[in-house]
């Protein structure tokens, strides 16, 4: 909230599991910021996994911060 009150483009990266619990911060702030769902757990996977995991995510986590005219 702070980032985007301040007009910088911001948001964050959470995995599946977590999706009731944005929703639920979401309602309580009354804010819904940009976010990236990925796989989940995230937890005990190999650097090959993560990177696969962070490929997958890259173009909607560039999308976050980047302004397309």
């Amino acid at each position: 909230m702070d980032l985007e009150s301040r007009g910088i483009p911001g948001g964050y990266i959470l995995s599946e599991e977590f999706r009731e619990a944005d929703l639920a911060q979401a309602k309580a702030l009354g804010f819904a910021a940009m976010k990236v769902f990925v796989q989940h757990p995230i937890q005990d996977r190999t650097d090959e996994e993560m990177a696969a995991i962070a490929d997958l995510a890259f173009e909607q986590v560039m999308a976050m911060v980047v302004e397309v005219n």
